[in-house]
């Protein structure tokens, strides 16, 4: 995992809605939240997305991005998305570029692990965050660490 206060991997990759989506773009924004996760239609992966879908309009309204990557297909991912009705973007990693990039590849079983990373507008690590089971938690913790950052950044 990448530690806090690093400064992660640029991203340049093709996104569901067709768009190129590239980190480095997002510096407009009070933060940007990427959450990795192993596979699409699973359970657990489809209750963590389904989660941040709910939340997006908050998190957007602070100025936070998300984007979920996946080491699925892009195709796969696009039907993921599709079915789920993200309005933010997702990424298919099945080369493992971005997976490895962010050090969030399970060594033995080629998937992503479930780590969430919040991200500032110069793409420094503010908080990494991994439970593997505790797919609830993730996206509490991060509403609460955008919220604060929020507040910290008011005049």
């Amino acid at each position: 995992m990448l530690d806090v206060g690093s400064i992660a991997p640029d991203i340049d990759a093709l996104a569901t809605d067709g768009r190129r989506f590239r980190l480095s773009e997002n510096a407009g924004r009070a933060c940007t939240v990427i959450f990795f996760f192993p596979a699409a239609f699973t359970p657990g992966c489809t209750r963590e997305t389904a989660r941040f879908v709910d939340s997006y309009n908050e998190l957007s309204l602070i100025g936070a991005a998300v984007l979920g990557i996946s080491t699925d297909k892009h195709e796969t991912q696009c039907k993921f998305a599709e079915s789920l009705r993200t309005p933010f973007p997702m990424i298919g990693d099945s080369d493992q570029a971005i997976t490895r990039a962010y050090d969030v590849r399970w060594p033995i079983i080629g998937r992503a692990q479930r780590v969430t990373y919040v991200l500032d507008p110069s793409r420094r690590v503010l908080a990494s965050l991994r439970y593997e089971l505790e797919i609830n938690k993730i996206r509490d913790e991060v509403l609460l660490l955008v919220d604060e950052l929020h507040r910290s950044n008011r005049p």
